[in-house]
């Protein structure tokens, strides 16, 4: 099946779920291809409600301008068939399929309002009703950019040995047993064990470790992960298929599957509030005979207080969320986010910057802090290495002049040498400074927890850094605030190594698993909610992305977030501040609330004003000027919720 079928036997609508895309083989156009005859049939109907709205409002404008009723029915007219068509027609498919939802409720409070002429009342059911399938239609459209955006990420090309020397190659056509060439600055194209060369590799994207990790013969890379350094000789031992990127393409969508839809209030009742409705409006004329009590109770019935009741909510929502750069991607997220009772963070990139800083200095007697901090920033000034930008930004910081260093070497994962201010200076690991200055052996390092840089002078130990992530500015107010005041169990999940992981969760006071991979992490999120609890992931990497499919709310850390990661998670947060997340459960309360008002308030009015119809207390004049009070009413109403968050802008 073509995307193009694909999307005709499903009008007006998207399955996600009934396509297996967890292939990365699959090719890249074909993905496309679907993605893009989706989008062309979102665009088209959005065009339709748009250019409906326009028209909608043209309508009022004409009625103040030209006060000429006839030109405003006209308008309005033509608006309504064009807002209408839509859930008409997902109404007369849902008969045919023997289903009652809210398109009939809809269909028919719209039929109705163009039956009495209210052809601006229709126009606006129409627009709230399809502005939110249009809401959730967009959503569901991001979910096949998941598997676009891992492609993307899968590297490309590879390097193999061949009887001729290296070859490029298409990495989809590696096999087990491959020896590929890994240059420095390139992904490693799969799975595989280091056979020869130094290294050290980024791989924050598959772990989420915030340290680079030095590799060397014998050690495990991850495919998709960046060689910094040195040059890497790798043997593929797992098929391209079954790598750990595959696998977490393979979880983002297994997740998915496994959510479940929200059922709103009102399609509980739908089945039988048409019926009853049509029947008390046959009782009344009956007996009555009178034809204008009937159509006052239509439009009174009609639900469109009920319609408005949610997406008025919603749209005000948003609105306060976008305000403080809060995007929510998935409505479902925000319903559920007031029940939810744990809120698991990832760390590297979520609760801290994920940047090295330099957590303290040690200095030997003879030779001043600021000294040994210049020396070793005026070395280290041109190289690349996450260490090196460590130690000159601190430099920065204080406003030191830096010399021009000379004769520069630099030995990949070891460590640099080079002449500044007329001295010897070398910098790097311990067991390399050890080879130019044996009694450095002697020191050790005062946090096991953090990357240490050894600097020499001229063959002799003058000081020690010590280098940590650093924890973002506002975190531990954020999770002690979750964890008092709104009674939320904080939990942090990591790639990092334990130490590195209990100095973190230390300062935040907060419980902690470390060492944790992509796929244990989405097994502890499904442990917890089978347990009971309505679990919040907060996250920003690759790794981050399957857990955040699995959980009942996903918050993504936007601005620096992974796209794989923005695209499996429900809400995003642009502007990367954790204060954000008590405003989002804040604000799913408020929403959820306000929606029960709204329609405890739509359905007793609609109760009363049917008795007042059935009885002639109420013409069909009447009843539209109150049909439309009350619709106001509810946009009022929900229009409170704009002010939330307004003391965090």
């Amino acid at each position: 099946m073509n995307a193009l079928e694909l999307e005709r036997t499903e009008p007006f609508r998207l399955n996600f779920r009934k396509r297996n895309t967890t292939n990365l083989k699959m090719p890249h156009e074909f993905v496309r291809d679907i993605i893009e005859a989706n989008t062309i049939h979102f665009r088209l109907q959005l065009g339709a409600c748009l250019t409906g709205a326009l028209l909608l409002g043209v309508s009022y404008i004409s009625t103040v301008l030209f006060d000429d009723p006839e030109l405003t029915a006209l308008v309005s007219l033509f608006a309504a068939i064009l807002l209408g068509i839509p859930l008409v027609f997902n109404a007369l498919l849902d008969l045919w399929r023997s289903r009652i939802e809210m398109n009939e409720l809809a269909a028919l409070s719209f039929v109705v309002s163009m039956a009495s002429t209210q052809y601006q009342v229709a126009a606006w059911i129409a627009l709230f009703l399809v502005g939110s399938e249009l809401i959730e239609y967009r959503s569901q459209l991001g979910a096949r950019k998941n598997i676009e955006a891992l492609l993307k990420l899968a590297p490309h090309t590879a390097w193999v040995k061949r009887e001729n020397g290296f070859e490029k190659i298409n990495a989809i056509d590696l096999v087990i047993g491959d020896i590929v060439q890994i240059r420095p600055g390139s992904q490693i194209p799969g799975d595989g064990t280091v056979i020869e060369g130094f290294s050290t590799i980024d791989q924050a994207a598959i772990t989420g470790e915030s340290l680079p990790v030095e590799k060397r013969a014998g050690d495990t890379v991850f495919g998709g992960t960046i060689n910094q350094e040195g040059l890497l000789i790798v043997r593929i031992t797992v098929a391209v298929q079954d790598a750990t990127l595959a696998k977490i393409q393979t979880l983002i969508t297994q997740a998915e599957e496994n959510r479940t839809p929200v059922t709103h209030l009102i399609n509980q009742y739908v089945s039988w509030y048409t019926p009853i409705i049509l029947m008390c409006a046959a009782i009344v004329l009956f007996f009555t005979h009178d034809i204008n009590r009937a159509i006052a109770m239509l439009i009174v019935a009609c639900p469109c207080t009920i319609i408005l009741s949610t997406p008025t909510a919603l749209v005000a929502a948003l609105s306060a969320a976008a305000r403080l750069g809060v995007i929510i991607k998935n409505l479902h997220c925000l319903e559920v986010a007031n029940r939810v009772d744990t809120l698991i963070f990832d760390k590297t990139g979520t609760l801290t910057t994920g940047q090295l800083s330099v957590s303290s200095i040690t200095v030997n007697e003879g030779v001043q802090e600021a000294e040994l901090l210049a020396l070793t920033a005026s070395l280290e000034q041109y190289s690349t290495h996450p260490v090196a930008k460590a130690i000159v930004l601190e430099a920065k910081r204080r406003h030191m002049s830096l010399w021009e260093p000379f004769d520069i070497s630099e030995k990949p994962g070891f460590g640099i040498q080079g002449r500044v201010n007329g001295n010897r200076i070398t910098a790097g690991r311990k067991i390399w400074i050890e080879q130019f200055c044996p009694g450095c052996a002697r020191y050790e390092t005062a946090a096991h927890d953090s990357t240490c840089l050894y600097v020499a002078r001229d063959n002799h130990l003058i000081g020690i850094f010590s280098l940590t992530d650093t924890i973002r500015p506002d975190a531990a107010e954020v999770v002690q605030d979750l964890q008092t005041q709104l009674n939320k169990q904080v939990i942090m999940l990591t790639g990092d190594r334990h130490n590195a992981a209990n100095r973190i969760a230390d300062q935040l006071s907060c419980c902690v698993e470390a060492e944790v991979m992509p796929e244990q992490k989405m097994a502890r999120v499904e442990e917890a909610r089978r347990r009971g609890s309505v679990v919040g992931v907060v996250g920003d990497g690759v790794n981050d992305a399957p857990a955040l499919a699995a959980g009942d709310v996903s918050i993504a850390m936007g601005a620096a977030g992974n796209a794989v990661a923005i695209h499996s998670a429900g809400i995003i947060l642009m502007n990367n501040q954790l204060d954000r997340i008590p405003f989002i459960l804040e604000l799913s309360r408020r929403v959820v609330g306000t929606i029960r008002q709204n329609l405890f308030l739509s359905t007793l009015f609609i109760l009363v004003l049917l008795c007042l119809s059935a009885g002639g207390a109420i013409s069909p004049v009447l009843a539209a000027i109150l049909h439309t009070s009350s619709s106001l009413f509810v946009v009022f109403n929900s229009a409170r919720l704009l002010r939330i968050g307004e003391k965090l802008s």
